[in-house]
Protein backbone atom coordinates (compact mmCIF):
# COMPACT_ATOMS: atom_id res chain seq x y z
CA UNK A 1 0.00 0.00 0.00
CA UNK A 2 2.68 2.67 1.18
CA UNK A 3 4.73 1.52 -2.50
CA UNK A 4 1.47 2.55 -4.42
CA UNK A 5 0.85 5.73 -2.87
CA UNK A 6 4.35 6.32 -3.10
CA UNK A 7 4.36 5.67 -6.98
CA UNK A 8 1.09 7.85 -7.16
CA UNK A 9 2.76 11.00 -5.84
CA UNK A 10 6.06 10.26 -8.30
CA UNK A 11 3.48 10.40 -11.29
CA UNK A 12 1.70 13.01 -10.13
CA UNK A 13 5.15 14.98 -9.39
CA UNK A 14 6.61 14.32 -12.60
CA UNK A 15 2.96 15.22 -14.44
CA UNK A 16 2.56 18.27 -12.85
CA UNK A 17 6.36 19.19 -14.37
CA UNK A 18 6.14 18.04 -17.38
CA UNK A 19 2.46 19.74 -18.10
CA UNK A 20 4.82 22.60 -16.83
CA UNK A 21 7.15 22.42 -19.74
CA UNK A 22 4.59 21.41 -22.50
CA UNK A 23 2.09 23.85 -21.81
CA UNK A 24 4.42 26.97 -21.04
CA UNK A 25 3.39 28.50 -24.54
CA UNK A 26 0.14 27.47 -25.19
CA UNK A 27 -1.24 28.70 -21.88
CA UNK A 28 -1.34 32.59 -20.79
CA UNK A 29 -2.06 33.73 -17.48
CA UNK A 30 -2.58 37.35 -16.94
CA UNK A 31 -0.55 39.73 -15.23
CA UNK A 32 -1.94 40.39 -11.75
CA UNK A 33 -2.30 36.52 -11.48
CA UNK A 34 1.92 36.04 -12.13
CA UNK A 35 2.47 39.08 -9.83
CA UNK A 36 0.14 36.92 -7.41
CA UNK A 37 2.09 33.33 -8.25
CA UNK A 38 5.58 35.20 -7.05
CA UNK A 39 3.46 37.46 -4.04
CA UNK A 40 2.46 33.77 -3.05
CA UNK A 41 5.73 31.74 -3.17
CA UNK A 42 7.54 34.42 -1.31
CA UNK A 43 4.88 34.46 1.47
CA UNK A 44 4.93 30.74 1.52
CA UNK A 45 8.45 30.66 2.33
CA UNK A 46 8.49 32.90 4.68
CA UNK A 47 5.78 31.20 6.84
CA UNK A 48 8.12 28.21 6.55
CA UNK A 49 11.03 29.99 7.64
CA UNK A 50 9.14 31.65 10.42
CA UNK A 51 7.71 27.75 11.75
CA UNK A 52 10.85 26.55 11.43
CA UNK A 53 12.53 29.32 13.56
CA UNK A 54 10.29 29.55 16.14
CA UNK A 55 8.55 26.22 17.09
CA UNK A 56 9.88 22.72 18.06
CA UNK A 57 7.74 20.20 18.48
CA UNK A 58 4.54 22.51 18.13
CA UNK A 59 5.59 24.86 20.71
CA UNK A 60 7.70 28.07 21.07
CA UNK A 61 11.45 26.52 20.90
CA UNK A 62 12.46 29.41 22.74
CA UNK A 63 14.73 32.50 22.66
CA UNK A 64 18.33 31.35 21.36
CA UNK A 65 16.94 29.81 18.01
CA UNK A 66 15.21 32.86 16.84
CA UNK A 67 18.20 34.84 18.26
CA UNK A 68 20.38 32.71 16.13
CA UNK A 69 18.30 33.29 13.09
CA UNK A 70 17.82 37.07 12.77
CA UNK A 71 21.63 37.16 13.36
CA UNK A 72 21.92 34.44 10.32
CA UNK A 73 19.67 36.94 8.31
CA UNK A 74 21.47 39.95 9.30
CA UNK A 75 24.54 38.69 8.20
CA UNK A 76 23.02 37.00 4.88
CA UNK A 77 21.39 40.73 4.46
CA UNK A 78 25.27 42.40 4.68
CA UNK A 79 26.25 39.74 2.02
CA UNK A 80 28.52 37.79 3.84
CA UNK A 81 29.56 34.01 2.87
CA UNK A 82 27.26 31.39 3.47
CA UNK A 83 29.78 29.52 5.71
CA UNK A 84 30.22 32.18 7.87
CA UNK A 85 26.55 33.19 8.08
CA UNK A 86 25.71 29.64 8.97
CA UNK A 87 28.38 29.52 11.41
CA UNK A 88 27.33 32.45 13.21
CA UNK A 89 24.08 31.55 13.47
CA UNK A 90 25.07 28.59 14.92
CA UNK A 91 27.22 29.41 17.03
CA UNK A 92 25.15 32.59 18.52
CA UNK A 93 22.03 29.99 19.33
CA UNK A 94 24.60 27.26 20.96
CA UNK A 95 26.28 30.55 23.08
CA UNK A 96 22.65 31.55 24.26
CA UNK A 97 22.26 27.77 25.23
CA UNK A 98 25.31 27.58 27.13
CA UNK A 99 24.25 30.69 28.96
CA UNK A 100 20.98 29.07 30.03
CA UNK A 101 18.42 30.97 27.57
CA UNK A 102 16.17 28.55 25.96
Amino acid sequence: MLIAVIVALAAGTFGFRVAGVLLRDRLDLPEWSGRLLLVGAAALLAALGATAALTEAGQFAGWARPAGVLVGVLLAWRRVSFVLVVLAAAGTTALLRLLGVP
